[in-house]
């Protein structure tokens, strides 16, 4: 029913722009939370979002239903623009402001907001030792909690390829991890 109701939706914004309202709010949140995760900057992010909603906007016309939702449409713009915005910086690293303040809650203690903060740095730090598009892979997977497939329609693989890119990238994060020493419980 709910492919329905986007396909009605979808309809309904190609007849008049002003009904794409409906479809932005429906996926604006997801798609900032995806772009905020490659950029790592809240303004950039922001940019982004709106020129992914933008390029949605005004390429309406021209989208076809493909059997994914019409949100894997919208990851692939924002991964595109994203490409981009990569190859216009240079890949020049930006480290904002907000992931250098630690924020703890006054029930937690300070010992188990720094190892988690520790544990946060490392793992993100160990990400970003792969291949651009292995990260980008863990955020469509672990931060938007998209399926294999919607994976593969951002991405522009087969489900098949992605399952298979994702075996690998976690074997060779478990790699990463053995060369420094630490072991993973391949039970959790």
């Amino acid at each position: 029913m709910a492919d329905l109701d986007e396909q009605a939706d979808i309809r309904a914004a190609q007849s008049d722009p002003r009904d794409f309202a409906v479809l932005y709010e429906r996926y604006v949140d997801r798609i900032y939370s995806y772009i905020y995760h490659r950029v790592g900057n809240v303004h950039e992010a922001e940019d982004l979002t709106s020129r992914t909603f933008f390029r949605a906007l005004s390429h309406l016309d021209t989208y076809v239903d493909k059997g994914y939702p019409f949100s894997a449409w919208l990851y692939r713009i924002a991964h595109n623009l994203i490409a981009n915005w990569y190859r216009d910086r240079g890949r020049r690293p930006v480290i904002s402001l907000e992931t250098l303040v630690i924020g703890s809650p006054p029930e937690e203690h300070p010992e188990a907001v720094t190892q988690d903060e520790d544990d946060r740095r490392f793992l993100n730090d160990l990400i970003a030792e792969i291949d651009p598009l292995r990260q980008e892979l863990l955020v469509l997977k672990f931060a938007e909690g998209l399926s294999n497939a919607e994976i593969g329609a951002v991405l522009g693989r087969s489900e098949g390829a992605i399952k298979s890119l994702y075996h690998r990238t976690l074997l060779q994060l478990r790699d990463r991890l053995r060369e420094r020493g630490l072991e993973i419980d391949a039970d959790t």
